[in-house]
């Protein structure tokens, strides 16, 4: 048999199994999935969710969130509670300067008209939060955010607002790309951003089909994955094809502080590579992000070479902040690279130390005690799509869909919510506690009427290069408003998991193999 029949047979072989599989059926109605001649109904393949740039996966757990020490500075805000964290996506460092210059240097193209000034200045960090009255800061505060020697090094003098709004930048210039590199939006728009203005991408507003990009090639594809009800190829790309990443966001407090403590790493089955679950089990009750695991990993290298050195960025006592010349101790008298220091069971570096990091919970003394056990969070506003006069989403002048607060007559209704905004739920809520922390009625003052604690109020976690070591412990909890910076508090980026809790490639649930079962005679 020649080289030209065996390619033939070879051909027939492969459409008689293309012909011959089956299409996928609903289990419910019996109609098949993907098919024009039953509806059309489009279902895409079951498809993990990828991790997005910078992110590291985090499998949740039970965790008791609070003090693992004294509280020797007698807040009592960090009570010892056990609570469960939903697996998600933490950035592996934090924030970089280069990092913040790159989304600075996107504002100033795409909004580069006299209009958009208040936009380009607005997100410009405050470097002048390196000042003090009694030190010579001045060299930082001219180089530290600009110079290429601090590259990597975090970023600080950035507020709650400018850190959740550099979240949203990235949120779409990450699924941007991917329908670029899926061929849906042609990669010439990369490259020809000057001037945008409102016409950039908007993840919410493409999916809402108020942002019509230049299609790419894959659109016309003949192998466009991706079909109209008809059969014919689909130029939109919808959030259920698996294509685009959920939005990027600050961690709330118990997946930073979750994060932090790394307890994965005492799982001595943790790696799950062997397919074993571990144990469930929590050795140790770790005071800082790194554990005893990985503190007798340095003792043990080769000649102790390890053995004795920092594992974190911290002022050890007072006028101590780097150690003595010749034998300087974490060598950085103020922050140090993002990659410093040894990272911990998540593979995170500089949880304790370096800058604290704000999160997304508003502060309160007795969060602890409040909120839920599973995903505990403070701070929820809900919002809706403002549909407009003429009940249709709009944009807003930076090309982002507009919201609405969800008012309390919507909400009213509801069991498992009464209100739109339950920012003071059960703490601050005047009809339950007395307690006002509404910064927004008692402006005239700037805080509540009993407590320095406003609803603008954000948590700050993690200690700082300025801060003894009480401060790095992940359970201990401080404050700063929404609208302030300090040259000790910086950032890193969070992403809701979807699937699977326990990762790629591993179901939810518990399943066991199908086993006939022996039916009894009647």
């Amino acid at each position: 048999m020649n080289l030209k029949n065996l390619s033939i047979l070879a051909s027939c072989a492969v459409m008689i199994v293309s012909c011959s599989k089956k299409p996928e059926k609903s289990s419910v109605t019996g109609w098949n999935y993907n098919d024009k001649n039953m509806g059309g109904y489009q279902v895409a393949l079951e498809k993990e969710q990828r991790t997005g740039p910078g992110l590291v996966f985090v499998q949740g757990g039970t965790f008791t969130m609070g003090a693992t020490e004294e509280d020797v500075m007698s807040d009592w805000n960090n009570v010892p509670r056990r609570v469960t964290v939903n697996s998600f996506y933490i950035d592996k460092t934090e924030v970089a300067n280069i990092h913040y210059r790159e989304y600075l240097y996107w504002l100033n193209n795409v909004f580069d008209g006299d209009e958009f000034q208040a936009v380009r200045n607005g997100a410009l960090p405050d470097t002048l939060v390196w000042r003090s009255e009694l030190a010579y800061n001045e060299p930082l505060v001219e180089y530290y955010f600009r110079h290429p020697s601090y590259n990597y090094y975090p970023v600080v003098g950035v507020t709650w607002k400018q850190a959740h709004d550099f979240c949203l930048w990235r949120s779409d210039r990450v699924n941007e790309k991917a329908l670029v590199d899926k061929g849906f939006i042609n990669k010439n728009s990369l490259k020809n951003i000057q001037g945008l203005g409102q016409e950039n991408y908007n993840t919410k507003a493409y999916l809402l089909g108020e942002y019509q990009p230049t299609p790419g090639t894959a659109v016309k594809s003949k192998n466009n994955p991706l079909k109209n009800p008809n059969g014919t190829p689909r130029t939109q790309v919808s959030f259920e094809d698996g294509i685009l990443l959920p939005d990027y966001r600050l961690p709330t407090e118990a997946e930073w502080e979750y994060a932090a403590l790394g307890y994965i790493n005492q799982n001595p089955l943790a790696s799950n590579k062997d397919g074993k679950r571990g144990e469930e089990l929590i050795v140790n009750k770790q005071v800082y992000s790194w554990g005893n695991n990985n503190v007798n990993g340095l003792r043990d290298t080769k000649h102790g070479s390890w053995q004795g050195t920092f594992l974190a960025n911290f002022k050890r006592g007072s006028g101590d902040n780097m150690g003595v010349a010749g034998g300087l101790n974490d060598n950085a008298v103020y922050t140090a690279p993002v990659t410093s220091f040894y990272p911990n069971g998540f593979g995170l570096y500089n949880m304790s130390g370096n800058v604290s990091e704000w999160v997304a919970d508003i502060y309160r003394p007795l969060s602890s005690i409040d909120v839920d056990d599973a995903s505990p969070f403070r701070g929820n506003k809900y919002q809706a799509v403002d549909m407009g006069k003429e009940n249709k989403a709009e944009r807003d002048s930076l090309g982002r869909i507009k919201y609405r607060n969800v008012t309390d007559e919507e909400s009213k209704g509801r069991r498992n919510y009464q209100k739109g905004n339950v920012i003071n739920y059960l703490d601050g809520d005047s009809l339950i506690s007395g307690v006002n922390y509404n910064s927004d009625t008692v402006r005239q003052r700037g805080y509540g009427f009993t407590t320095l604690i406003s609803d603008k109020s954000r948590v700050i976690k993690g200690g700082s290069w300025d801060d003894r070591p009480y401060w790095l412990s992940p359970g201990t909890r401080r404050f700063l408003e929404e609208d302030q910076a300090s040259s000790t508090v910086g950032f890193r980026c969070a992403m809701d998991r979807v699937g699977s809790p326990s990762g790629n490639g591993r179901k939810t649930g518990i399943n066991y193999k199908e086993r006939k079962q022996n039916s009894r005679k009647q």
